[in-house]
């Protein structure tokens, strides 16, 4: 009987052990990552840049450009992964950006390329639309969640000619920062 029990216990604890490693495997962020108010795949707003490398199981890499003011507000591109970045205020993930060309999708599957149609159809009632500020035919489509622990995040569509070219989420003000830091 005592052989039994410890049998079953062996056997148990190895299939918890084979249970856990893709679970741990999956928690990279990589292409199959999915964005979702409060972040993407591991890394989550809020998070200090250390925290957010750390989770993230890729290298995040600091990029210098005109959308960046010093150490007070920056961005982080995601190596090896097109199109995706994360803005850091004051030393915390505070938005993920997913830019053009990327393979990047929310939890709801909307993503580059999909029809301001589709984004009203994944998110009834719960889209805000507003001219955009640079293209002619263009619209800022902000998903405004209904949840109120959900009330200081937002998801961003930027579309031009009726589909999206980019898009972020996180949390309020700087999701709604149109030119990066400003």
């Amino acid at each position: 009987m005592l052989k039994r029990l410890l049998f079953v216990v062996m056997l148990v604890c190895c299939l918890v052990c084979v249970s856990v490693a893709p679970a741990q495997a999956q928690a990279t962020l990589s292409v199959d990552s999915r964005v979702h108010l409060k972040g993407v795949g591991p890394v989550r707003v809020g998070m200090t840049v250390n925290e957010a490398k750390q989770a993230a199981g890729i290298p995040l890499v600091r990029a210098e450009n005109a959308y960046s003011e010093g150490d007070a507000c920056y961005f982080l591109n995601a190596q090896g992964i097109s199109g995706l970045s994360f803005m850091v205020t004051d030393g915390q993930i505070a938005r993920v950006d997913v830019g053009r060309n990327s393979p990047i999708k929310t939890l709801s599957g909307a993503g580059i390329g999909s029809t301001e149609a589709q984004i009203q159809q994944l998110y009834p009632g719960q889209i805000v639309s507003n001219p955009h500020e640079y293209f002619e035919n263009g619209k800022y489509l902000t998903f405004v969640p209904k949840d109120e622990a959900d009330k200081s995040f937002r998801v961003i569509f930027e579309t031009n000619r009726g589909r999206v070219v980019e898009y972020r989420a996180g949390k309020l003000p700087e999701v709604q920062y149109i030119e990066g830091c400003a």
